[in-house]
């Protein structure tokens, strides 16, 4: 490191770690080396000539993480407000380009006013330089964003592209503009914390993956991350040979589904049973919570989990639980992490609002997603997968690789009631053909409905019991480690509906 003198009580006493203070928290002792601390802006113009900026505003280097090599850089608050010009952005943009060659994750802690105001467009140039090796470096090395602080106007675009944003309570702040210009515009008194606080982008815009209590609970929790992802597209995991598994939980989980088909239920019960004990590490659990992602381990190897949650708004999917999935689901393919998926859905959300928002365009992110993965899939229905969100959700229809169903589950167009209302909607109003109806009701569901009918079509691979599903999911991704990717036709790239 640097021989500087670091302003710690000035980040103390606004409750928040000093930037050398954060890697030391991130980093294995002593595993930290500074690269380009003597690199100095070039400004003259306001006041800017000769004034020393120490590192300028922004420490980069690289260190290790439970022994493993990542790239790290952690703007300081204290040193010009950690404003962005054009070499602090130069810093950061080679270290990500390092990061790339040397293959390892990058992970940035962010806290800073925003781009360099007396340096004008070349602060501009800065950012822009930041951003294309973000691009560059995604879906090659994983990148972490740790919001650590403010984080305003072109500073969110960086974090915007990474894989991950972690959001400290009353520390994080992210926002295109912040309060006073809210204000002068729209006539809004609103605080940074209402406008883009942690619980915000956790809970409301999606923008934030985790919310962690404290600065140091977030630093843990990139660490148990950095346990489940490869650290370079490409890399082998090998498997935990530690892990455990409840055997009591193969029994518990024919449990969990209630005897009435419409209650709902929390589909967590059911991912705990099959996953390996204590496994799971759910993404985005705040947001969308009609939808589950997460990462877990199955015999000591991570897994991306997607899941419907009948316990909000019985599973069904909404603009912002498809681009969740999605999300994670393209992830996933891009690191080579094989997806489990558990279906229970009625269907996507009807109604104005959701497609005025534009539920065709989002839903259509799942389909493609999950149709482009090329990573081991293996799909189990609980209870019910109807429509198109039967569709979506990794059937085998968009090339999941083997498809399980527990014997109650239910398969179909739509729900008994629901077709009834369009098959017999006269005798569905008429009392008198109460008898009637309970016939046809029955016989849909016995005809229509039953995962008999998929399984002998071939859609379903094999109807398993519910305490089953572990040594199913299990031995199907062992089958398929060393999948091959199918061949795809001549294209630069598809274009996923954004």
């Amino acid at each position: 490191m640097a021989n500087y003198t670091y302003n710690l009580e000035k980040q103390h006493a606004k409750g928040k770690l000093h930037a050398i203070e954060r890697i030391a928290a991130l980093c294995d002792k002593d595993s930290f080396h500074e690269i380009y601390s003597r690199a100095s802006h070039q400004c003259t113009s306001f006041g800017m000539a000769g004034k020393e900026i120490p590192y300028d505003g922004v420490i980069t280097g690289f260190g290790k993480i439970n022994g493993r090599k990542v790239a790290v850089y952690a703007q300081d608050f204290t040193v010009q407000g950690g404003s962005l010009g054009k070499v602090h952005g130069q810093k950061i943009a080679e270290l990500i380009d390092k990061a790339i060659e040397a293959r390892c994750p990058v992970i940035g802690i962010n806290d800073s006013g925003g781009a360099r105001i007396q340096e004008g467009i070349d602060a501009l140039c800065g950012y822009g330089e930041l951003f294309y090796q973000n691009v560059r470096a995604s879906g090659s090395v994983p990148q972490i964003s740790i919001i650590a602080g403010p984080c305003a106007g072109g500073a969110v675009y960086s974090p915007g592209i990474t894989d991950f944003i972690f959001a400290v309570d009353k520390i994080s702040q992210l926002f295109i503009t912040g309060p006073k210009v809210v204000k002068s515009v729209l006539s809004m008194d609103i605080t940074s914390e209402e406008l883009g606080g942690a619980s915000i982008h956790s809970e409301k815009s999606g923008v934030a993956h985790f919310r962690c209590d404290t600065e140091q609970d977030c630093y843990e929790k990139v660490k148990r991350l950095l346990d489940y992802i490869p650290h370079y597209y490409g890399e082998k995991i090998i498997a935990d040979a530690k892990f455990k598994f409840d055997k009591k939980k193969v029994n518990e989980i024919a449990s969990v589904l209630p005897e009435e088909s419409k209650k709902g239920y929390d589909i967590r019960k059911v991912i705990d049973c099959v996953v390996d004990d204590d496994s799971f590490f759910e993404v985005m659990a705040e947001f969308a919570a009609m939808s589950v992602v997460g990462f877990a381990k199955i015999e000591g190897k991570p897994v991306g989990i997607v899941a419907n949650n009948p316990a909000v708004w019985g599973g069904l999917m909404n603009c912002d639980a498809s681009d969740k999935i999605a999300r994670f689901v393209r992830y996933c393919d891009s690191f080579g992490i094989p997806l489990v998926s558990f279906v229970d859905v009625p269907g996507f959300l009807p109604g104005p609002d959701e497609e005025q928002k534009g539920i065709i365009r989002h839903g259509a992110k799942v389909i493609y997603a999950y149709s482009e993965a090329t990573v081991p899939k293996v799909t189990v229905i609980t209870r019910k997968a109807y429509g198109g969100a039967y569709i979506a959700m990794c059937s085998k229809h968009l090339g999941a690789d083997f498809v399980y169903a527990w014997p109650k589950s239910e398969i179909a167009v739509m729900g008994a009631e629901g077709a009834l209302e369009i098959l017999y909607a006269k005798q569905m109003k008429d009392p008198s053909q109460a008898a009637f109806v309970a016939e046809k009701s029955e016989e849909y569901r016995q005809t229509v409905m039953n995962p008999k009918i998929a399984a002998a079509h071939d859609y379903i691979s094999e109807i398993i019991e519910p305490g089953q599903t572990r040594e199913y999911v299990a031995s199907s991704l062992e089958f398929l480690e060393n999948k091959a990717q199918a061949g795809v036709p001549a294209k630069k790239h598809g274009n996923i509906p954004l």
